[in-house]
């Protein structure tokens, strides 16, 4: 299981509804609304997944 960074939700890697690569880390998302928010600014939800 895998941690949205934006809104903390457990994810499941095989089921994520999106994912992103960020400085060598791939974060996944529960929602296609918190994976544009994280593109929109990745350096304030890395660590954080």
């Amino acid at each position: 299981m895998a941690r949205d960074p934006v809104c903390g939700m457990e994810v499941d890697a095989a089921k994520a509804t999106g994912s992103s690569a960020y400085r060598g880390v791939t974060y996944y998302f529960c929602a296609p609304a918190c994976k544009k928010a994280f593109d929109a600014g990745p350096e304030k939800y890395a660590g954080k997944g």
